[in-house]
């Protein structure tokens, strides 16, 4: 069947289907405008673990999220589907999980990696392996985008998107990054791993392409953060929790500080969703839990004035979601993976539905 006699025949008011894609619809890749792109991947964990099974718990509660969006009541017409990753992905993950650990626990102890030849052999072998999945990331992120595809990348911890940042610099010449987070993720090669989901930031520096940074939410960092922070000289701005909230408790809005964040970043705009930006009521299972947070009304509040703002969103990843023994991490996911979807399609000019108003 065509898209238009799918859509036709389609009823989004039922259950998700079974063996559709994500949302349960009923789209091919080729009939669909979003491409949801996997990466289960989490190999320098440092704390808590699970992010790599955030796909597949997202996937797994998408099924549940009603179709009927009050901002985007039509954007599943449009099509959102959800990519395989490659199989060797998730075992490379467990595998070179598996040999950083020790080399975590040798820093812990206060010992000197480079002093001990098999560690040092391992930590190489880690640091390629995550330099060729950042390669991999980005050349199958640029085919899709050759398609015409809107592409979003779904972790996986926080160190996946580099390769989605440098598939978006070969695309755009200039853009920022809106950065939600508890973490400043600025350090340099954290615990030896060039690239640590503690140093995505950093590492999206070395992209001349990515003209501001600017990151809220922010409640960890350290001394060697705030030095990068500084010396950017103006590229990386930050919104601590703590700052946010004496501004709110203090009567400023959230929608006049929402604005000052916005109004900072520059036409083109990519949006970072580490899901621990969120107070941990939203995300218990994340890896790095931070107290404090803003809520999931308050996110997607923020996001929303990008597009009012006219700002063009390019790309948008999600990451740090981890199962627990119930679904809630996996659910919180999939409805912010949804609205994400929709504010992307929204400021990418694709028809999603007048927002439904109710009678008051």
């Amino acid at each position: 069947m065509t898209k238009e006699q799918i859509i036709e025949n389609f009823d989004p008011s039922q259950p998700g289907l079974a063996d559709a894609t994500i949302f349960g619809l009923p789209f091919s890749a080729e009939q669909s405008d979003i491409i949801i792109f996997p990466v289960p991947w989490e190999v320098t964990v440092s704390y808590g673990a699970g992010a790599s099974e955030g796909p597949d718990a997202i996937l797994d509660a998408s099924f549940q999220v009603d179709l009927h969006h009050q901002e985007f009541p039509e954007l599943w017409k449009r099509g959102i589907y959800m990519d395989e990753a490659p199989a060797h992905w998730a075992k490379n993950s467990e595998k070179y999980k598996g040999l950083a650990q020790p080399i975590i626990e040798a820093l812990e102890a206060g010992e000197d990696v480079s002093t001990f030849p098999a560690l040092q052999s391992d930590l190489d072998k880690i640091n390629k392996a995550c330099k060729d999945l950042n390669e991999e990331v980005k050349n199958r992120v640029l085919d899709w985008m050759n398609k015409g595809k809107l592409v979003a990348l779904l972790g996986g911890d926080h160190s996946t998107p580099l390769g989605y940042y440098q598939a978006l610099a070969t695309k755009y010449e200039d853009f920022g990054i809106l950065h939600l987070d508890a973490h400043m993720d600025l350090r340099i090669a954290y615990e030896g791993f060039t690239y640590s989901h503690a140093s995505i930031m950093y590492n999206a520096l070395q992209l001349p392409q990515i003209s501001k940074i600017v990151q809220v939410g922010i409640r960890d960092f350290c001394e060697q953060e705030v030095d990068v922070v500084n010396a950017q000289k103006g590229r990386v701005l930050v919104h601590t929790d703590l700052d946010l909230k004496k501004q709110l408790f203090e009567g400023n809005t959230w929608q006049h500080i929402c604005d000052n964040i916005v109004m900072a970043l520059p036409k083109k705009v990519a949006i970072s969703f580490d899901i621990d930006g969120m107070n941990a009521l939203y995300c218990p299972n994340t890896g790095t839990p931070v107290p404090g947070g803003f809520t999931y009304e308050q996110a997607v509040y923020l996001l929303n004035r990008l597009s009012e703002f006219g700002k063009e969103i390019i790309g948008f990843d999600l990451v740090e979601v981890a199962p627990g023994e119930d679904d809630w991490d996996g659910n919180v996911g999939a409805r912010m993976l949804f609205q994400m979807c929709g504010i992307y399609a929204k400021s990418q000019k694709l028809e999603v539905g007048k927002k439904i108003v109710f009678p008051k």
